[in-house]
């Protein structure tokens, strides 16, 4: 006959292994997805971070995509907040979509740290991307042949500098690339090179120029002294209510709690 001890003993095992699963079967993970500009990354990533630390039983992801991709998945509710580093279009608004201003971004005019330029303007910049200034010479650099650097179709980034530049649709790029760490990489590998990039991913490994006489800070984006800038832009459906934990991020995101974080992140929030 089995030792009562034994008994009670699988008994209590058994007890607590229920519970367990129990607790496993209860316990559940609200996840809060977002998707779109890549240029966003330090800003959401930063924001995620310290909201999830608060909110242990909350996920949120983050696709970049690109902009017009994250208007896209927020349109078509493959994500909850769609992210986008340019204004809506009038025919995106069309289709059910509104905007929230999160923060304002300098776009940093990128050159190799050993190239001695260090401003130009909107028009030179306009020339060069457009093939119309070639040679580093010609704007007070050293005789290299310009190798200019660009986002795809479809970037918030490229959008809001062709659209300040008067260059959409007519710009000669040696390099098309799909992210902001590509651009800031090969400029920073390439003594010849310019590029474009979110003010708030720039490193050390690249120098931004000063544009118009104005350099690329949060006091010059702030005040708009600072002539290529453009808004970080949370996107939902108008129509569709968010989810609680999305809401609750959402409403995190644009309160004063996270006006540090976002400045911390090298953008400037627009509270």
């Amino acid at each position: 006959m089995m030792n009562i001890k034994k008994v009670c003993g699988l008994s209590l095992a058994a007890l607590c292994m229920f519970s367990m699963l129990t607790g496993c079967q209860n316990s559940t993970t609200e996840t809060v997805a977002t998707d779109g500009s890549t240029s966003m990354e330090k800003v959401i990533g930063s924001l995620k971070e310290s909201y999830e630390s608060d909110h242990p039983g909350v996920t949120i992801t983050y696709n970049p995509t690109g902009s017009g991709s994250g208007i896209a998945a927020a349109a078509s509710d493959r994500c909850d907040i769609g992210l986008s580093s340019r204004d809506l279009k009038e025919e995106e608004k069309t289709q059910g979509l509104s905007e929230t201003v999160l923060a304002y971004d300098g776009i940093a005019i990128l050159v190799n740290p050993e190239n001695p330029v260090d401003d130009l303007s909107v028009e030179q910049i306009g020339k060069i991307y457009t093939g119309q200034i070639t040679n580093w010479k010609d704007v007070g650099g050293p005789d290299l042949e310009i190798v200019a650097i660009g986002r795809e179709a479809g970037s918030g980034t490229r959008d809001g500098f062709e659209s300040i530049t008067e260059t959409a649709d007519q710009c000669v790029l040696k390099q098309e690339l799909t992210s902001t760490g590509d651009v800031i990489t090969s400029v920073a590998g390439n003594p010849a090179a310019i590029g474009y990039a979110s003010l708030a991913s720039v490193k050390d490994n690249v120098k931004a120029l000063k544009v118009n006489g104005v350099a690329p800070d949060r006091t010059t984006i702030k005040d708009k002294s600072y002539p290529v800038q453009r808004d970080f832009v949370l996107v939902t459906k108008k129509d569709n209510s968010l989810s609680k934990p999305a809401q609750e991020f959402f409403d995190f995101m644009i309160s004063d709690e996270a006006i540090p974080i976002i400045e911390q992140a090298g953008a400037v929030p627009v509270k």
